[in-house]
């Protein structure tokens, strides 16, 4: 029997409401202050692209590691990644904002900079634009085949889709870790494109899927608080908290590394880029930053006890959160905002975009049983205990 979400009137409702909150802002954020808006715009951008792709990467780790346990919640993250192609847009519309955002745009700094000059044939707008449409290409296709076959197996059964769905899985997942790191370096890092780390691609990546598992396991815990997935039990919800756990530690281990290694070799054209940020609010957002996306993550849900309870992992989930919006802020602002602003503009803005990723999310879950009925793994996931 197929168990259907049905979205309320009042859930549509609220949606709509957040996103009409986000155009306002926009609108009125671009007559008053249009380089700030495009911050806006990137951040956001960037921060529910992130979400998706951490979905997408982690049902693929499920089904190459055939995982058991998740196989009852596979369309939380299915539908997650269905917001790529509106993201895809976004992103191309980024193109008018271009010189609000990126120094290398600018034809007359680019003429007095050799370092510039020397990186022109990569930092250019056009072939911005042309990875920009083979990345989302290559993450639209691949997931719009996993979740076909994902939808074949509900209704033929099988090992057959589970063996397609894991062999795709295992493209997949290099995809994203090539064509994601390059995302992030093209979108965020290359705000200051005098600066480099080689530990920004997998400390960004990382992110994405630390942040994104928080949101998996806070779809699915909202969900059984509608009745939805009643087998979900404190087994579940420790695996769900192991992820995030890990993920929050590596992420953790990313950030110490390339601060440490950047503050002991002392070269200047690294160094700038942290004594930029090591005044006023930045240098607070610098341990802030630290503080919501590790520390506390990896405190709470180390015992057991915590690891198990929805009591504690709600908290932690808004934490992160927060601690996701933090971590951009604290990239993109200093080279395009200069100061360190917050207000009605960043709030709205990101109201609009919760809005749309949650519609896009509620509305995928419709489309299909919120349980895969045929998944091989299902009767494990149920039964799962430890």
């Amino acid at each position: 029997m197929e168990d259907r979400l049905v979205l309320s009137n009042r859930f549509k409702m609220a949606t709509y409401v957040l996103m009409g909150i986000g155009v306002i802002s926009y609108a009125l954020g671009f007559v008053f202050d249009a380089e700030r808006t495009w911050a806006n715009y990137l951040l956001n951008n960037y921060y529910f692209v992130s979400l998706a792709i951490g979905a997408a990467f982690f049902g693929a780790i499920q089904y190459i590691t055939q995982s058991g346990w998740s196989a009852l919640f596979k369309r939380v993250p299915e539908a997650m990644v269905a917001y790529l192609p509106f993201a895809a847009v976004f992103f191309l519309i980024l193109y008018f904002g271009m010189h609000s955002v990126f120094e290398w745009t600018h034809h007359e700094v680019v003429q007095h900079d050799r370092i510039l000059q020397h990186k022109s044939p990569y930092l250019n707008i056009p072939f911005f634009f042309v990875r920009v449409v083979v990345f989302f290409a290559a993450w639209i296709i691949l997931t719009k085949v996993l979740r076909k076959f994902s939808l074949k197996e509900d209704e033929v059964g099988g090992m057959l889709y589970f063996r397609k769905s894991e062999l795709y899985s295992k493209i997949l997942i290099f995809v994203l870790a090539l064509s994601f790191s390059l995302f992030s370096v093209d979108m965020l890092m290359s705000l200051e494109p005098h600066w480099f780390s080689t530990l920004f691609a997998g400390k960004s990546f990382m992110a994405g899927v630390l942040h994104a598992a928080s949101i998996i396991a806070l779809i699915v815990i909202l969900l059984s608080k509608q009745g939805k997935f009643p087998q979900l039990n404190s087994s579940h919800l420790h695996d769900f908290t192991r992820y995030i756990f890990m993920a929050s530690l590596v992420w953790g281990y990313f950030n110490f590394a390339e601060f440490m290694l950047i503050w002991y070799g002392n070269i200047p054209e690294e160094t700038g880029w942290f004594v930029h940020r090591w005044h006023g609010a930045y240098k607070v957002l610098f341990f802030v930053n630290i503080v919501l996306n590790w520390a506390i993550p990896f405190l709470v849900l180390m015992p057991r006890k915590t690891s198990r309870s929805k009591l504690f992992m709600l908290p932690v989930i808004f934490i992160l959160i927060v601690g996701q919006y933090t971590e951009l802020y604290y990239i993109i602002w200093p080279p395009t905002v200069h100061e360190a602003k917050f207000g009605l503009l960043e709030i709205g803005t990101f109201l609009g975009y919760a809005g749309l990723f949650t519609w896009v999310v509620g509305t995928t879950l419709t489309k299909a049983s919120l349980v895969p009925k045929n998944h091989p793994y299902l009767e494990e996931s149920i039964q799962h205990h430890f």
